[in-house]
């Protein structure tokens, strides 16, 4: 039988409480949240940041990541990184700099697990063919990744009625991204909370350390071919560098309204940013060949749906007879950013593939 204080959420309140008395005063207070797109009873037991992370474990979005390229496609090895292990690690370095912080862990664990939710198949190449074929049919519309893991979680998720995330939650989503631009972390309170703030340079951190070190293992570069300033400021290992970095961020951002790495460390970072987008991202060596058929397969996918909108799954647009170029663009962009590696090359060799026939007597 149910508990009197459960059901009257007497525990959710002592966590509640808990963070008020030991976070900082900088951190977000779930207690304070600006709440969700649709007001709902709260749980009796978890908080709502705690119920945010929950529900993004739970979902398809989550469990498709981990067949999703991070750089290396379709790799023979492995322990090459995924979609999902990027995220698990932006997710335990973002963990480990908000508890050094007395920052609400648990929403930025919500935004770190979710942020890359929208990330279509095939690495950035993916999202480079989804943005320029969008553009065929709606110029000057983009395709943003950050912006369709906003639309999963708002939209997409549970059969069109979404997550309902906390508002703190969906803008750490759309705020996480840099692109290639330099760490700029300061952003105003307002904006975004100080838990967003860790996950975008969290994700930096990760993303700079695992690709270098699958980078190294698929001998595209050498520990050596690192600039060499940046591995005395930083170390020579991958631990050692993200330990730096971790250290560097909380050493410069205890008790602060900002969350940022010193000048001199960031410059490091930002190097090695640079030299893999010089010496990684642009190399033959990782496959650059096949991510140009990857694009393929995505745009061509993409002209076929807008074409032959009757193709497209009735659970990825509704009835797709009647829908505008627009909505039908936002449609195809949905069912193929939802996609796995595997399960669009499947769909395009279905429909671009010939199969061998037999004749039965």
């Amino acid at each position: 039988m149910t508990s009197v204080s459960i059901r009257d959420g007497f525990i959710r309140e002592q966590i509640e409480q808990w963070e008020l008395q030991n976070l900082s005063p900088y951190a977000a207070k779930s207690a304070f949240s600006r709440g969700r797109l649709r007001p709902e009873p709260p749980c009796p037991i978890r908080t709502c940041f705690q119920r945010d992370r929950d529900r993004v474990l739970h979902s398809k979005a989550f469990r498709r990541l981990k067949h999703k390229t991070q750089v290396f496609l379709d790799p023979e090895q492995d322990h090459y990184r995924t979609r999902l292990t990027h995220t698990l690690e932006v997710a335990q370095i973002a963990r480990t700099i908000s508890r050094a912080l007395r920052l609400n862990e648990d929403l930025t664990e919500a935004i770190a697990l979710a942020h890359d939710l929208g990330h279509p198949p095939f690495g950035h190449a993916g999202e480079q063919a989804l943005d320029e074929v969008l553009q065929e049919y709606l110029p000057g519309k983009r395709f943003r990744h950050w912006e369709q893991s906003l639309r999963v979680v708002d939209v997409l998720e549970r059969d069109g009625r979404g997550l309902n995330l906390t508002h703190e939650t969906r803008e750490g989503i759309l705020y996480h991204s840099k692109g290639r631009s330099n760490l700029d972390t300061d952003l105003p309170p307002d904006v975004c909370t100080l838990e967003a703030q860790v996950v975008r340079i969290a994700d930096r951190i990760a993303y700079v350390n695992h690709d270098i070190d699958d980078a190294i293992r698929a001998r595209v570069i050498t520990a050596e071919d690192l600039p060499r300033e940046c591995v005395e400021v930083l170390g020579e290992t991958s631990s050692q560098r993200i330990a730096s970095m971790v250290m560097d961020v909380v050493q410069n951002s205890l008790d602060s309204a900002h969350v940022r790495m010193s000048e001199t460390v960031q410059h490091a970072t930002d190097t090695l940013k640079e030299f893999l987008f010089e010496r990684v991202y642009q190399e033959e060596a990782i496959g650059l060949k096949e991510l140009h058929k990857a694009k393929g397969i995505l745009k061509a996918l993409f002209r076929l749906y807008m074409e032959q909108p009757e193709l497209l799954p009735r659970s990825g647009c509704g009835s797709s007879d009647n829908l505008g170029t627009e909505a039908l663009a936002q449609a195809v962009c949905d069912y193929l950013a939802g996609m796995t590696d595997r399960f669009a090359m499947n769909i395009y060799s279905q429909h671009f593939v010939p199969r061998m026939w037999h004749i039965t007597s």
